[in-house]
């Protein structure tokens, strides 16, 4: 049920930004158990004054202009180990497959009950039934 959103810089390829799509799905499905198929992903470009982080860093770990920010809303219910093995799956396949830095994939995951999607059709498909 995950709800990814990527933004990047639009000096980023198509072909690169495609990878890093399929890095998050991959992830998903093979470390967070989200079912197959299930890949919706809203990209965004931006130019590079528009991805505001601390130029002197955060929490040690220094940025670039190459920064991807990935806004992951799923159902609640994971552990935090899945979370964990989530982010470093996420942040190697990214570096492995596009050669951006590790440093630079900034995640946040968002739980959301199961109630709270509508895949289509104005219904709660995974919601209490009557």
């Amino acid at each position: 049920m995950p709800l990814v959103r990527i933004d990047v810089s639009s000096s980023l390829t198509a072909a690169t930004v495609r990878t890093v799509g399929d890095v998050i799905y991959s992830a998903m499905t093979s470390v967070a158990n989200v079912p197959e198929n299930d890949k919706f992903q809203i990209v965004t470009r931006h130019a590079g004054d528009e991805l505001v982080y601390p130029l002197d860093g955060y929490l040690g770990i220094t940025y670039s202009p190459d920064i991807v920010f990935i806004q992951v809303t799923w159902n609640a219910g994971r552990s935090t180990d899945i979370k964990k093995a989530f982010y470093r799956a996420v942040a190697q396949g990214i570096h492995d497959r596009t050669g951006i830095r590790k440093e630079d994939v900034w995640i946040s995951l968002v739980d959301v009950d199961k109630e709270n999607w509508s895949f289509g059709n104005g219904e709660m498909q995974y919601g209490p039934k009557p």
